[in-house]
């Protein structure tokens, strides 16, 4: 339990800093090439959209053998109990 809840605390604010960091990027650069409105309007929203998709299913894939565990734990504690 207490692996699931370091990992909740740790990685998921950094996978979202790192995500707003790529976004900031792509933004300040597609400003200097001069991009238009319809780009920011458009693509820039599926790409954030993307990544906040991308960085769920790794947080997902990164706790899944915890949470795995712990449900088998949970399971054994209840069968011992009976």
């Amino acid at each position: 339990m207490k692996n699931i809840l370091v990992k909740s605390l740790v990685f998921l604010p950094l996978l979202f800093f790192v995500d707003y960091l790529i976004m900031m990027i792509i933004g300040c650069t597609t400003c200097l090439f001069g991009f238009t409105e319809n780009f920011y309007s458009c693509t820039y929203c599926i790409i954030g959209k993307s990544l906040i998709v991308i960085s769920l299913v790794v947080f997902t894939i990164i706790i899944f053998p915890d949470l795995k565990s712990l449900v088998k734990n949970l399971k054994l504690n209840k069968l011992s109990h009976r």
